[in-house]
């Protein structure tokens, strides 16, 4: 039987090689669980997170009620570019988590970019 957590960890390991998030261009981490999605920006060169935003926030579960995963996604990718814009930040290296660029991390990627934030 396969384990979908131990590939996805390997492919985020592989990933993680390439994607390093730096003062100029921090990294935009996504994590998706079964239920929810988080988002961070990282600056590793200080071992800091800059902005996060999660499908748990306050303002995403007053407003997604009812809403499905793919667009509380959307609506998670907004708000994660609107923190990085409050925070002076415009450019970032899109890391996303060994998953699949489909789905939810899609649509949370192409959220951030209508907001501004170019990677």
């Amino acid at each position: 039987m396969k384990n979908t957590r131990i590939y996805r960890l390997a492919r985020h390991k592989r990933l993680r090689v390439r994607v390093v998030g730096t003062n100029d261009r921090p990294r935009l981490c996504v994590f998706r669980s079964s239920k929810n999605i988080y988002a961070q920006i990282i600056d590793d060169s200080i071992s800091q997170t800059l902005a996060t935003a999660s499908s748990l926030d306050k303002e995403i579960k007053e407003a997604g009620v009812g809403e499905k995963k793919t667009s509380l996604s959307k609506l998670v990718g907004s708000l994660i570019a609107k923190r990085a814009g409050e925070k002076g930040i415009s450019k970032v290296v899109f890391d996303r988590g060994g998953y699949k660029y489909h789905g939810r991390i899609k649509s949370l990627a192409d959220s951030a970019r209508e907001e501004g934030l170019l990677f």
